[in-house]
This record gives C-alpha cells, structure tokens and sequence, in this order.
C-alpha cells in the first residue's frame, strides 16, 4: 500500500481518508483507572488486521495489550486446532491477561458437541489464568469454494458461544459483531472499503469501526476503563499496514 490512509472520527462516524496523516495526539494520562489491565486477542487473520487499530487505541487508553491471532489458524477448534493447543495455555497463562477476547474465526469448523468441547476448554483455560472470556462473533464473510462446505458449521458458532457464555457464572460473555458488519457481507460502506475484495478481511476503515465498537464492548469487564477517542489512535499510521490488502 503506497498511499498512507488517515483515519478520523466525525459525527457521523468513522470515515476512511486519503492523504499525508498528520501525527495524532498524545494521549495524556490514558485511563489511569484501568489500573493494569491487559486484554489478549486469539483469532484468525481476520483478527490479526483488527488488532493493529486495536493495539493504538489501547495503548490511547492506557491498557495493555497483547494479540496473538494466527494467519490460517489461531482456533480452538476444528483444523490447526490441535496444534494450536499445545502451545495456546501456555501463551495465555504467560500473558497473565485480565481480559481474553476470542475472535471466532472462520476456521471454527466441526458439530456442535465439538465446537462446544472447543470454546469450554477455552473458557476454563482462560480463567484458570485469573481472566475473563469474551466471545466476539466473526464478521460475515462472502464465501468461495474453500468455506463453502463450512458455512453451516460456521452459522452455528455464535450459538454454541452464547451456550458456553451462559453457564460461565460470569466469566464469559459474547459480543455481536453484526452490530459493525450488519448480517451480510459488504464491500464498501459510505461510498468507501470497509471489507477487503477478498471476501474476508477488513480494510483500515472497517477495523477502524469494529475497534470502536469493540472499546465500548470492553468497558464492563475493564474496570475503570473509558474508551479514549478516535483521534488519539486512528490515524497512528497503522492503516498503512501491508496487511490490509484488497482495499
């Protein structure tokens, strides 16, 4: 990507921009009430794009931040998930999180009971390690011929989640993420990309919202925490990022 995407906040919304970005505002003192709260983000590539605006806006906000979302893996269930868990308690333990959100990934493939054994060995792993688990559903995707054989195992992710979530006596939660992407998959937004053509991914203006929405998801399990605004990470220079491709 040769040209630099600036990213601002205006009544209206998140709107992705072309041009020279000019150098954001320091954020101040953050949130000094957060204390030393640290969120951990698991998922797919998918993830991986959301966590660089995420990565600038918790460091906007006074929170640590750590993401360890995988390109063609990073699931608890279904293919590379075996592998993924011989190292996963570990890298979450290590990250002595208070928070992990779980990206659910397009790879979330396989039956109910299995998807269900997946996201409870998740949930008592993440709260082993003395944190909280958060469920954010995927964004709808626009399929080719690698999911297509998946998307029913896929449609039925959310549901198994909120299953696990709610005999978590509180430690677990589930956030919708159609609240950002709507129920389909969609290209552009505001006459701009908000989706990468591949069908997938996010472009800068999407990850842009979906961290937006995602901060203010956070706050009950953030203690003290306070989204801190756009202009203190949106247009940090991340959206320049090489990840973001078909945009």
């Amino acid at each position: 990507m040769t040209t630099t995407r600036c990213l601002v906040l205006g009544l209206a919304g998140l709107l992705l921009m072309t041009g020279a970005c000019s150098p954001s505002p320091t954020a101040q003192a953050g949130t000094a009430r957060a204390g030393q709260s640290r969120v951990l983000l698991l998922g797919d590539s998918v993830a991986a794009g959301e966590a660089l605006p995420l990565a600038a806006a918790f460091e906007a906000g006074g929170v640590g931040f750590r993401s360890i979302a995988a390109d063609g893996g990073g699931n608890v269930v279904g293919p590379f998930a075996e592998e993924n868990w011989k190292e996963l308690p570990g890298r979450i333990t290590s990250a002595d999180p208070t928070v992990v959100v779980y990206q659910i990934t397009t790879y979330d493939w396989g039956g109910r009971p299995a998807q269900q054994a997946g996201y409870e060995r998740l949930l008592h792993t993440v709260t082993g390690a003395g944190a909280d688990l958060v469920f954010v559903t995927m964004p709808p995707i626009r399929p080719d011929d690698f999911y297509r054989p998946h998307m029913a195992d896929l449609a039925r992710t959310a549901d198994v989640a909120r299953a696990v979530a709610a005999k978590s006596s509180g430690r677990a939660r589930v956030l919708d993420s159609g609240e950002v992407w709507g129920s389909t998959y969609q290209r552009t937004r505001d006459g701009r990309a908000d989706r990468s053509a591949d069908g997938i991914h996010t472009c800068p203006q999407g990850a842009a919202r979906f961290t937006s929405w995602l901060l203010t998801g956070l706050v009950a399990v953030l203690p003290g925490f306070t989204p801190p605004a756009a202009g203190t990470w949106a247009n940090t220079g991340w959206s320049a990022d090489d990840h973001f491709r078909g945009c």
